[in-house]
């Protein structure tokens, strides 16, 4: 009696802890066969995506719209970013995306400025209309060295 005792004991405290590890996953992560039905995905092709890491906001008139998915490279050597959108955002074709960061050290996003044309972009299809990250450090660079040789 006393074994059966422990042992449902212990079973009891393996499934309440695997049903918490669960919600857990649910609550922090994309369960993508949970969400398919309420995103979309579009890429974005940037010369220099300035960082921009996976999970990074996408943004519409400063709202959160979705994440970035995945970055990679193209055959073309182009940065790719695949962003995944709430499938309520429809996005013209003359729309924009850019880069930006939040303040001068913050953390990257996409922010993609809305177009007025009546034709949609259609999942999977990519946004050329681009500007990509400016280099700060770069500019810094340009400044501070281009003065010291006049």
């Amino acid at each position: 009696m006393e074994y059966f005792r422990k042992s449902l004991a212990v079973s009891s405290f393996l499934v309440v802890g695997i049903l918490a590890f669960g919600w857990l996953v649910l609550q922090l992560g994309e369960v993508f066969w949970l969400t398919e039905g309420e995103t979309y995905v579009l890429n974005a092709e940037f010369y220099n995506t300035g960082g921009i890491n996976v999970g990074a906001d996408v943004q519409v008139s400063g709202v959160s719209v979705g994440k970035v998915q995945h970055v990679y490279l193209n055959e073309d050597m182009v940065a790719v970013v695949r962003i995944l959108l709430n499938r309520e955002i429809k996005i013209p074709v003359d729309s924009v995306a850019l880069v930006k960061s939040q303040g001068i050290i913050g953390d990257k996003f996409i922010q993609i400025t809305l177009g007025g044309d009546n034709r949609l972009y259609k999942p999977g299809e990519t946004i050329v209309d681009t500007e990509s990250a400016v280099d700060l450090e770069s500019r810094i660079s340009e400044i501070v060295f281009g003065r010291m040789g006049e």
